[in-house]
């Protein structure tokens, strides 16, 4: 019988089967995930996703992870000093057109909170610090990407995005799973039996869930991507660049702070690794001639990252943050 620690181990690979069975069955069965194409249903899925992925964030220990100071400042930096410069000038080779935009700014602005810790630990960096940040990384990003938006495209954005189904968004699948999440483990805490086994339970929520919403998303989005194409061809480019880029720029962040090498490699795990599958409730509470772009470029940069880390975890180790 497989554990959660070998399903986690192998999730890369689920992953990647699942988006190349959800890509052939969108575009060769269309009719067959019809049913999928609905709002509520990818609602529903990425909200118990996200409660998954909540437990498994130490939010009760977000004071202890403020003790390692020297490696937050990094990762604070690289993500939200380095990645926004770094965005920003990609996106001057893009077409400036709001919607393609904004799909980027909202990938490439917040940092991962979940498998990043697996690819962490699978390039030889330390993944218990990255988990005890987690915390910090969410509130930050769900803090300061409004304010990047607003910095990045100001009204272009706002005469077309109606806030209030995107604030609805937000609260039904980030805030409710949220709350549910650290009420669970305080649960937990408290050593009270059933709290525990829910909260060990949930832990197995994550990556099944995370190939269901994916496999949603792609099959009953890539259909319509047809019209989009040439956008989508061009955001690939400003993916790869990112995820050359940020590694280089990164290390000298790591060597700055005077950090170790696991947690330099750590630090530049995070700062290549994005936040997809949070922002993309948000793209979809877009009105419909947004939604399906900006969802698709979202996407795409998922199966661009995916590849992309398969190569970070043997180049960040022995090319770049080698072992002295």
């Amino acid at each position: 019988m497989i554990t959660r620690e070998q399903l986690e181990q192998q999730q890369i690979w689920i992953y990647i089967i699942v988006l190349i069975i959800a890509a052939g069955l969108g575009l060769f069965v269309p009719d067959l995930i019809l049913i999928l194409d609905h709002p509520i249903l990818i609602s529903i899925v990425i909200a118990i996703l996200m409660f998954g992925m909540f437990t498994q964030i130490p939010f009760l220990t977000i004071r202890k992870s403020l003790g390692n100071r020297r490696f937050i400042l990094a990762l604070l930096t690289a993500n939200y000093i380095a990645v926004p410069i770094v965005v920003w000038g990609l996106s001057q080779f893009l077409p400036q057109q709001a919607p393609l935009l904004l799909g980027v700014y909202l990938v490439l602005l917040t940092p991962c909170i979940d498998y990043v810790i697996v690819f962490t630990h699978l390039g030889g960096g330390n993944e218990k610090a990255v988990l005890l940040a987690t915390p910090i990384l969410f509130v930050t990003q769900m803090v300061l990407l409004p304010v990047y938006l607003w910095l990045f495209i100001g009204e272009k954005a706002s005469e077309v995005v109606n806030p209030t189904p995107f604030i609805e968004s937000f609260l039904i699948i980030i805030v409710l799973p949220l709350i549910l999440a650290i009420c669970l483990q305080v649960m937990a805490s408290k050593s009270r039996p059933r709290g525990s086994l829910l909260l060990e339970g949930s832990a197995w929520i994550p990556v099944p869930l995370m190939a269901l919403t994916l496999f949603i998303i792609v099959a009953s989005q890539i259909g319509k991507l047809s019209m989009y194409g040439d956008m989508i061809i061009q955001v690939i480019p400003i993916y790869i660049a990112f995820l050359c880029i940020m590694p280089w720029i990164t290390k000298w962040i790591v060597q700055w702070f005077k950090l170790d090498i696991s947690s330099g490699r750590a630090v530049i795990f995070s700062a290549g690794t994005r936040n997809s599958l949070v922002v993309l409730p948000l793209a979809l509470s877009l009105p419909d001639n947004w939604s399906t772009l900006v969802a698709a470029i979202i996407v795409t940069q998922t199966i661009v990252e995916l590849v992309g880390e398969l190569i970070y975890i043997r180049v960040i180790p022995h090319f770049i943050l080698r072992d002295k």
